[in-house]
């Protein structure tokens, strides 16, 4: 496969809600959210929990310190925006980041700006002003179902998650194959979220909130996450090739993510936990 054709999706960062590093999470990983995605020569990020820290040190010592990528959030929840403040690349004024979210353009209140200058990276939260990253980095706030077209045929589908104050999926194409991401959103319990479906549909790779187990569900209900078991509700709706389990529960040990996987790929083929670090070359 040559380099203008690679068609690459990486896990920087796999937990949800907290980062959990230790003994009992070395296998899936304990970063919260971070996607890279490579199509040919450009790079995609989604979100920018505590695992885009290891993507940016890769960068600056691999690399030539400077980046040019697009950087789509989710969501603006702590563990989709903890590790901005320390991804190295926004540092250097050469570099040219354009930063997306789509859950907030109908806030009045609030913008991803604001976000992140004014209470992400702000006093008495944190010491390091925004305006350090400034030169290094745009800002756009889009509509839902909002679509993206990068160049070199690339081309980025959005569409709005069930999660508390908003939240937006992606579908990402290129080459005639397509990656979806589906985190942070919570099932309904009378239907399937078409939502998620018509992102995911007949995609090579679907990644899904998987925070718990159905018999977990009842007590997290309204908290904006999904099942392992509605995982595969969804990829079998949408003809999804590979399923990615995704935004593992704080308190689910490498143990009990082991179990998980054996009971998903007793239920559907091609149905496995997310791990931190591992790279999926469509």
């Amino acid at each position: 496969m040559s380099e203008s054709t690679l068609f690459k999706l990486k896990f920087w960062g796999t937990r949800g809600s907290i980062p959990c590093p230790g003994p009992d999470t070395v296998k899936y990983g304990g970063n919260t959210t971070c996607f890279e995605i490579t199509c040919g020569s450009k790079r995609v990020l989604i979100d920018a929990g505590t695992g885009i820290r290891l993507l940016g040190k890769k960068i600056m010592i691999e690399e030539e310190n400077f980046l040019d990528a697009d950087l789509f959030f989710t969501h603006t929840h702590m563990d989709h925006i903890q590790g901005l403040p320390f991804f190295a690349p926004l540092y250097n004024p050469a570099s040219d980041v354009r930063l997306h979210a789509g859950h907030l353009s109908s806030n009045d209140d609030y913008d991803l700006r604001g976000i992140i200058g004014t209470m992400l990276m702000k006093d008495p939260v944190f010491p390091v002003p925004s305006s350090l990253i400034e030169k290094a980095c745009s800002y756009s706030d889009y509509f839902v179902g909002h679509v993206f077209e990068l160049g070199d045929g690339i081309v980025i589908r959005t569409g709005k998650l069930n999660h508390p104050n908003g939240a937006c999926g992606y579908r990402i194409e290129f080459q005639g194959k397509a990656i979806a991401i589906c985190t942070d959103t919570e099932h309904y319990d009378d239907r399937i979220d078409e939502n998620v479906v018509a992102l995911a549909k007949d995609a090579e790779v679907m990644v899904y909130d998987s925070a718990y187990t159905d018999e977990e569900y009842p007590k997290f209900k309204g908290w904006g996450h999904s099942t392992w078991q509605e995982a595969i509700k969804v990829a079998e709706a949408a003809g999804v090739k590979q399923t990615f389990l995704f935004h593992h529960d704080p308190s689910h040990s490498d143990e009990k993510m082991d179990q998980i996987a054996q009971e998903a790929a007793k239920k559907k083929k091609g149905v496995r936990p997310a791990v931190e670090g591992e790279e999926i070359i469509l």
